[in-house]
């Protein structure tokens, strides 16, 4: 699993709940920016930063990160 497929499993994730950029940065209370970052691998969200995305999506880690077993 690369940066491109945990980006584009973040993308996917917000995308299926029909979020855009800004709205999850603010349900977030981060900047849009990061969230954009994220999504196109130029950078990765803390640990921190997964587990409350994971929480908010209500999802496993593998799952938001996009591993498959």
């Amino acid at each position: 699993m690369g940066v491109i497929d945990v980006a584009e499993s973040l993308k996917q994730s917000r995308e299926e709940r029909g979020m855009s950029p800004y709205e999850l940065a603010r349900a977030l209370g981060i900047n849009h920016q990061n969230v954009y970052r994220w999504e196109r691998g130029q950078a990765m969200p803390s640990i921190e930063m997964c587990i409350k995305l994971a929480d908010f999506y209500g999802v496993s880690l593998d799952e938001l990160l996009g591993r498959r077993i």
